[in-house]
């Protein structure tokens, strides 16, 4: 295991999210001190404050991401960052507003606080695999050499968002020749248990199968990863000295069949909408796809560019260079139906 690489507090920004609170977890547990930066200090940090180790190393400050110099302040003693902080909506009123300027400005903002520190050594920054892809083709495996160069305000508007946020801190780090230097972490569909009530939005997947949002099983397939694993990469990114550039982050690949057939398995097709009906053929991608124009926006472009898929990946980087290994995804997936369970997000 890496040593420590400081003794000063590390800052984590979105500090209450999902992948940040299993982030700082992890961080106390292995004796760091944490600097976490949340909208309001009195309100949804009740689990940050009950992990072990909190009442000790972990210190809450107010930062409004969209505020120039707001991260001035909790960037000062800091010589590590983890950016986690970014808007996640797939329906939006203004993409621009909503998704790609606090995305962007958020980055910016965090990146040129640590410039200006002048003792930030690293930033890593939670990026995506929307900024890899917005639409996988089964003919190319992707790798951290993919840039996602589809998405637009009409077009999968997130996928954007984290494009152009990811985009902004290489051009920051670039053109102000920036002490730090910046590793990111592109994850594909983060899963798994929550230290916090609150349902993210790649979990409510799983919610709105059982409570019959899909008209039939489609033909979704799903690249995904446990946010434990997810957390690990980021402290990993932190603690290896020779970590560099993006790090593709996803264990493998599973299908709607498939996911409702292990649901279906460990007894949560009783009592439940599970979907039964068979739409993963041509005919019903077809339908889908026709279908796609009257949901929401975002929802639909999303089916348009994903249905019939499946994406293929190459996590090869981040298995050697920081020697993460990854949890099996149906394990991952049982894990989250029991927490979904502790958090009332499904009855039983």
């Amino acid at each position: 295991m890496p040593s420590p690489v400081t003794t000063a507090p590390i800052l984590v920004t979105g500090a209450n999210g999902f992948i940040a609170t299993q982030l700082i977890s992890d961080l106390l547990a292995a004796g760091y001190r944490v600097r976490g930066t949340v909208r309001s200090v009195e309100k949804g940090t009740e689990q940050l404050r009950a992990l072990p180790g909190a009442a000790e190393r972990l210190e809450l400050v107010s930062a409004e991401l969209l505020a120039e110099g707001a991260y001035d302040a909790p960037m000062k003693g800091v010589t590590h960052v983890v950016h986690t902080a970014s808007p996640y909506s797939m329906n939006v009123a203004d993409p621009q507003r909503d998704l790609v300027d606090p995305a962007v400005q958020g980055t910016r903002n965090v990146l040129m606080a640590a410039h200006r520190a002048g003792g930030v050594q690293r930033v890593v920054l939670t990026s995506s695999m929307a900024a890899i892809t917005d639409e996988p083709g089964s003919d190319h495996v992707l790798t951290e050499a993919d840039w996602n160069v589809k998405s637009t305000l009409t077009r999968n508007p997130y996928y954007l968002s984290k494009t152009l946020a990811e985009k902004e801190g290489w051009r920051i780090v670039e053109a102000e020749k920036t002490r730090f230097d910046l590793v990111v972490i592109n994850p594909f569909v983060v899963i798994g248990p929550s230290i916090a009530p609150s349902l993210n939005a790649s979990n409510q997947i799983f919610v709105d199968m059982l409570k019959g949002v899909y008209p039939g099983i489609m033909s979704l397939t799903w690249g995904m990863v446990d946010v434990r694993d997810v957390a690990r990469a980021h402290q990993l990114a932190l603690e290896t000295s020779s970590a560099k550039g993006r790090y593709l982050c996803a264990a493998e690949t599973i299908s709607m069949r498939e996911v409702v057939g292990l649901l279906r398995e460990h007894g949560y097709g009783q009592g439940t909408k599970l979907p039964s009906m068979g739409m993963d053929h041509a005919v019903g991608d077809v339908l889908v796809k026709l279908t796609s124009h009257f949901q929401p926006s975002g929802i639909g472009s999303y089916l348009r560019t994903h249905v019939g898929r499946v994406p293929r990946f190459d996590h090869g980087k981040i298995e050697r260079e920081l020697g993460l290994s990854f949890r099996p995804i149906r394990q991952s997936i049982l894990d989250t139906m029991v927490d979904l369970k502790r958090w009332k997000h499904l009855a039983g």
